[in-house]
């Protein structure tokens, strides 16, 4: 896993977003763009915008802003909070492979900045069969640690969640970290600044994990992560990317 083979420096005056999708609104789609499920399926108060106050570039990275504003949706739902997600569906997706991801994270209760990936294509059926590998969630009341998590199961009846945490010892994830992923056939590994806090063998013919997946970045505003009120003080809350690479 030491060859380059993408990457985004979003400290580059050139940067672009060409690689990406930008997700608007409070809805979980399917595959066909139609809503299913409100709140991305997870609880989440979050309205998406590709607005400049709540996704822009400057000299220090990609900024992902979540605000207290309220949007109403062409529906009629109102929504007390914006903020952003995008994703590389269609564009990027990998299999196997190591995907380093250099961000800071805001900290504020009911704030959930995630760096995860999706399958490309469900070929073992809709979430959660064909699984998801959370390579970092934080919740922003507890801004010394981070998880990652495994999602997978046949059904929703049958789901299996494998998560792990890692507690920084003298920072907090306002400051820039590492977050990365190992994967390959055997096992998927979790790692921050180079330290591995976690590994899962994986389980052939039980677990999804030998199809492509692409990159999702988003900063949520409440959710049933954390269940708890949101802490308005601590907003605007800012997620931000410094860079991305990825090795295979």
């Amino acid at each position: 896993m030491n060859k380059l083979i993408w990457q985004q420096n979003f400290l580059e005056s050139h940067a672009d977003l060409s690689t990406w999708n930008i997700r608007l609104g409070n809805d979980l789609l399917d595959n066909d763009g139609q809503p299913i499920c409100p709140g991305w399926g997870n609880g989440e108060q979050q309205y998406y915008t590709d607005q400049a106050s709540n996704l822009y570039m400057d000299e220090s990275g990609l900024h992902l802003c979540a605000r207290r504003e309220t949007v109403e949706a062409a529906d009629g739902r109102s929504f007390a909070y914006t903020s952003a997600r995008l994703d590389t569906k269609d564009h990027l997706s990998f299999c196997y492979g190591k995907l380093v991801v250099r961000a800071k994270l805001p900290a504020g209760q009911g704030l959930w900045p995630a760096i995860w990936l999706l399958p490309q294509h469900q070929v073992y059926g809709p979430w959660p069969a064909s699984g998801e590998i959370d390579i970092m969630e934080a919740k922003g009341r507890l801004p010394q640690q981070v998880s990652g998590t495994l999602h997978y199961g046949k059904d929703m009846g049958n789901k299996s969640t494998d998560e792990f945490s890692y507690t920084f010892q003298d920072s907090t994830i306002s400051e820039f970290h590492d977050y990365a992923l190992e994967w390959d056939s055997s096992s998927i590994r979790w790692m921050v600044d180079g330290h591995c806090f976690a590994e899962r063998r994986l389980e052939p013919g039980v677990m999804p994990f030998d199809e492509p997946f692409y990159l999702v970045l988003n900063l949520a505003v409440g959710g049933w992560y954390d269940n708890v009120a949101v802490d308005e003080a601590a907003l605007p809350g800012v997620m931000t990317v410094a860079g991305i690479w990825l090795y295979q």
